[in-house]
This record gives structure tokens, sequence and C-alpha cells, in this order.
């Protein structure tokens, strides 16, 4: 180990004293000094004739490491925290909220957990895959119970810690089994699909998305991207309620991309995080999944229950990966198996329980599809009243129709970088740096605040 040395005989007085007092409080009463520092920190030396003492200071092995940078939403929210003042608005974080602005507990999840402590379930380990009732009826959910896929048995599935965790999984999938494969992201994307590729060393690069100009799709930059990818990269595609924009593309954008996609020999993989969430059905989030795997895609999928079932800390959702022959699933299923064993061992057990309860008992299903529609709807509301609202405000007549537009927790305001300080720093309202809300986090009460601050910002910060 490295070492750092101190003469006491090279300092000066005042140094000298300083450094005395610093030692001062490490002599206990009724102890030597021998005791107080022990002799391998110590060496004697001679300088002049002089007998000198020095301390050798250990420098950590881990100075190398330098400080991370703050994740940008987390640091949202650590802002917030730290705001005074009343009229504070928390519009960064992903998390739905009540109209009273608080954390919202499906009843069908309590009634779900109840379950669990009535049977008297235990807390024994999971298999690899995780919970086998868990898989079944999420893989049911996403593509439709009595869809071909499922009865042929070419689907591919295993448990997940969330989305993030299932992402990873297939991230781990992509570098082992198809070396040099680059994958493409929307641009712009959820900040973590980047940090997740990277650190799978997958190589990815951007196709257009977002049109600054209209605040839209893309969609003419998206296709030229796609076909311009080498043959049979992966293209990652939300596959609802687009994470930061809210902008999906219309059936009809679907088909094209499906068509592109096939021509390329690409891979299509979704991202799958808002599933009844975005349009309250589960059937019409999942379509676009469906109409590609009805083309006969093999293709993968990353799903959460952190948004649909309000789980944001149990941690839950799946990796499916659809492949041309049941075959080829099992051997798939294996090797996901395999990357998973190393990272985490196996999943958690509770969140399975719940979903496996909710989503498998007819009643209890019912129940949450109607909580599921009651929570869109209630964002589909703040949503026009925002909009309702910045028309009757802003007399410039700028068309706000964009915010009607988009679908989801999430609203691309169009607002730059500096707008969306003077958001923080004048009105207490938080965001992300990208322009980006979450109408999860608004109520109808604050919409006319939010619109005063959205108008201030945009006419008169540059």
């Amino acid at each position: 180990m490295a070492s750092t040395m101190f003469s006491l005989a090279s300092v000066t007085p005042s140094a000298s004293i300083s450094l005395q007092d610093n030692l001062k409080p490490k002599l206990k009463l009724g102890t030597s000094s021998q005791r107080a520092f022990p002799r391998k920190d110590f060496m004697k030396a001679k300088s002049n004739g002089r007998t000198t003492m020095a301390i050798a200071v250990n420098v950590s092995r881990f100075e190398g490491i330098t400080m991370a940078p703050p994740d940008p939403i987390l640091g949202v929210s650590e802002a917030f925290k730290a705001d005074t003042n009343e009229l504070k608005l928390n519009l960064g974080v992903g998390a739905y909220r009540t109209e009273d602005l608080q954390p919202y507990v499906l009843n069908v999840v309590k009634k779900a957990e109840n379950l669990i402590l009535e049977r008297g379930e235990n807390k024994e380990y999971l298999p690899i895959e995780g919970l086998a009732v868990f898989n079944k009826v999420t893989a049911e959910l996403l593509f439709g119970k009595d869809n071909p896929v499922l009865q042929q048995q070419r689907v591919a599935t295993i448990q997940g810690l969330s989305g993030t965790g299932s992402l990873r999984i297939a991230a781990a999938l992509i570098e082992r089994y198809f070396p040099g494969s680059k994958i493409l992201i929307s641009s712009p994307t959820w900040g973590n699909h980047k940090n997740i590729f990277n650190d799978a060393r997958v190589p990815w690069s951007e196709y257009r998305y977002y049109d600054p100009k209209t605040v839209g799709l893309d969609f003419a930059g998206m296709i030229e991207d796609i076909k311009a990818a080498p043959e049979g990269s992966f293209i990652l595609l939300h596959g609802c309620a687009h994470n930061p924009t809210g902008i999906d593309p219309t059936p009809e954008q679907w088909e094209k991309i499906g068509d592109v996609i096939q021509e390329k020999n690409h891979i299509p993989f979704f991202d799958v995080a808002y599933q009844g969430f975005a349009s309250g059905s589960l059937d019409e989030d999942a379509s676009s999944v469906r109409m590609f795997a009805a083309r006969g895609m093999e293709l993968l999928v990353a799903q959460s229950y952190s948004k649909n079932l309000g789980l944001y800390g149990e941690r839950i959702g799946a990796i499916n990966v659809l492949c041309s022959s049941a075959d080829a699933a099992t051997r798939v299923k294996s090797q996901l198996k395999r990357l998973a064993r190393p990272m985490y061992s196996n999943p958690p057990i509770h969140g399975a329980k719940i979903v496996a309860n909710v989503v498998g008992t007819p009643e209890l299903f019912s129940e949450w599809k109607e909580e599921m529609e009651m929570m869109a709807g209630r964002i589909k509301s703040v949503r026009q009243k925002l909009y309702d609202s910045l028309s009757a405000k802003d007399k410039s007549g700028k068309d706000w129709s964009f915010i009607l537009k988009q679908i989801g927790m999430f609203s691309f305001t169009g607002l730059n970088k500096a707008q969306s300080e003077n958001m923080a720093d004048k009105w207490h309202v938080y965001m992300t740096k990208d322009g980006r809300i979450s109408l999860a986090g608004l109520s109808a009460a604050k919409c006319e605040y939010l619109s005063d601050a959205i108008i201030d910002s945009y006419y008169n910060v540059s």
C-alpha cells in the first residue's frame, strides 16, 4: 500500500504544534503513546545528526476513483425536497400520484397481498427463471392469451428485476450471442437505455424520432435511419407511451416500421413499461408488439409492472424472446437463466406473487383494469386541462395541441435547458432539463399555475 511520510522535524513550529494537537485525542489515559500509535506507523530517520520521527499515512487504493455525476432524474427529486416553497411541483419522476399528489397503492394490490398472507405462503428461493405462474400470465398479458406463439411454445420468458433488469439481461444476451451487433435507440430515449447498453458493451447509435419543429414524430427521419442501419441490427422500440416524448407512431406508421425492419432483417426489441397505463387498455397498449408477432418476426420484449400495478419498489418485470421455433425458445431460455444466475441468482418473490394473483384471478383482474382506467383517465384529464389553460392564457396564437397528441404519463413541452431551469428557479416546478414533465405528478388544481410557468419560461427565457 502506498504511503506518505510526514517528518515532525521538518515542519515549522506552528505546524508541528498543530500536528501534535491533532494527535492528542488519539492518546488515551492509562495508555502509552506506543499503544496509541502502533510502531508500524512510525519510522526513525537521521537528519543533520538529529533523530526525527515520521508518520506513515496510508493512501487509499481507491484514490483513482472519481466522483460519479448525479443521476439527472433522481437529482430533480433531491432539489424538490430541498425547496421549501409551498407552490413547488415535482414533475420529474415517473410515478403516479393522486389528485392530492400523494403516492397511490392500488386496492387490487392490497387484496393480492392479503391473499398471500391468508395462504401462509413461504419466502423460499424462486428458480432462476422466476415464478412459473408469473411468467405464464405475463406472457399471456403481453401477447394475448390465445396467441398462437404461446400455444406453439415459441416464447422464452424469465422474470427480471423490473424493466431495467430485464433490459440488462437482454443486453447481455446480445453481447454474448450477437457479438458486434449494434442496437439503434430513439433520439431522445429513456435516460437509462444508454447506460444499460454501455455497461453491457453493446454498441449503439441513435435513430431520429423527435421533431422539435412540430413537437411531434420525425417519421421520415426514423425510417431513413432504420434503413441505413447495418443489416441484422437490433432496433429498440417503445411499445407505447414513448419516454420521454409521449409521442407514439400511428397504427399505419407501425406497419411501415415493421416493413422496413423485415426488409433489413433487423431484430425488433420492445421496451413495454406502460401496458394498460397509457391508454387504459391492456390490449391497445400491446398492439404494436402483437402486430410484429403476427408478421412472424422474432423479437425481444422487456416488461415492467412498476407503473401499471404501482409496484415501483418491488422491481418486478420480465424479458420475453419470441423465437421461430419451440426448440429455439428452449435454448434461449436456458441461456437467459445462465446470464441471470451470476447477476442476481434468482428474482424476488413478493411482487411476482402479487402479479400472479392479480392477473390470474378473474375478479382481481377485472378490478385491476378498472383501476388502470382510473389512473390513465386522471392523467388524460390533467393533460386536457393543461392544454385548455395554455390555450386560454397564451394570446400569441401558438398551437399547443401537441400536448393532446401525446400519450401516457409524460409530455414533451418543447422547453430547452435554460427554460427548464427557469421553471425550477423562478416557479419551483422541477422537471428534467430536456423539457419533459410527468403529468402523473400534476393535479387539476395546479394546471393554471403550471401554464403560467410554461408561458413565462417559453417567451421570456431564450
